[in-house]
């Protein structure tokens, strides 16, 4: 399956997977999946069954905390 592309953050999904994810972070999509499952990278998670998601709302505060931390 081919990484979708984004040109923006309004054509995210309102959750994404962990191929989104790793769209828009640049990453693998093993990556995303790894980066999800430890604390340390503390994404916001949402369980459906199986399935791991992040709200799309969470995902865009995530990235604005962490690069106001970093600068």
């Amino acid at each position: 399956m081919n990484k979708p592309t984004y040109k923006s953050y309004d054509e995210l999904p309102l959750t994404l997977s962990a191929l989104n994810v790793a769209a828009v972070l640049g990453i693998s999509r093993a990556g995303a999946s790894a980066s999800w499952s430890t604390a340390k990278a503390g994404f916001p998670t949402l369980n459906i069954g199986s399935r791991i998601l992040i709200p799309k709302y969470k995902f865009l505060a995530w990235i604005d905390g962490s690069s106001s931390k970093k600068g």
